[in-house]
């Protein structure tokens, strides 16, 4: 029987196979490193809680993963068994947009409505719905709290498309997260509001009432 050996490896052929093992382990390292990753925050505080009766609150994560960002909401204190429209505001030019407080009830109603928060806050931008890239903000799909009031909200939403919807509503700004603020809006449809308190158009002041507001800031 005639037996074959394997050739020895020689030291040049060993050479290359480690180096292109290390080329293959640099090149991933690479991407990973290349690979965004950002995290924001906002910690949500009560507004009108007068006209609400409830002290709304909770916390909102925004992490960019890759190609994505990620939000994630965990709400209590708000109206019971109520849709409840969330969005991101912010000012046009990209100045930073802070939370508006009863300072910025102009009419002297007692209640900050939704117009009375431009000044402070700036325009309604995305909306935290089933689609924020659509940025449909009067016919999305927003979440409605159970019976204690509360709401859990998550959602993926393509970071290019996002941007490119954002750029195109705003005249291409960027999204700046860092330089918004995130608002809760709701209170049931029978709650008696004044005649002083405004909305937008023909949307109904419970609808655009905001109930809770803050500020997103960057994870260092």
């Amino acid at each position: 029987m005639k037996l074959h050996y394997l050739q020895p490896l020689t030291l040049a052929a060993f050479v290359a196979a480690a180096g292109l093992v290390a080329t293959a382990a640099q090149a991933q390292s690479n991407d990973a490193v290349a690979a965004p990753s950002e995290s924001y925050v906002a910690h949500l505080s009560a507004l009108n809680s007068n006209v609400t009766g409830r002290v709304a609150s909770g916390d909102a994560q925004l992490e960019v993963k890759g190609d994505n960002l990620v939000i994630s909401m965990k709400v209590t204190g708000v109206s019971a068994d109520t849709t409840h429209w969330q969005h991101f505001h912010g000012f046009k030019n990209g100045d930073a947009a802070s939370c508006a407080s009863l300072v910025n009830d102009t009419n002297g109603d007692g209640i900050v409505d939704l117009i009375e928060t431009e000044k402070a806050s700036g325009t309604t931008m995305v909306p935290f719905d089933s689609a924020p890239a659509a940025m449909d903000v009067a016919h999305g799909t927003y979440p409605t709290a159970s019976a204690d009031g509360s709401y859990t909200y998550t959602q993926t939403v393509p970071l290019k498309d996002l941007q490119a919807a954002f750029g195109k509503a705003f005249d291409g700004q960027k999204l700046q997260l860092d330089h918004r603020v995130i608002y809760i809006h709701g209170v049931p449809s029978d709650t008696a509001l004044p005649s002083t308190v405004a909305s937008l158009g023909p949307i109904p002041a419970s609808v655009t009432l905001p109930i809770a507001c803050g500020k997103i800031e960057r994870v260092k």
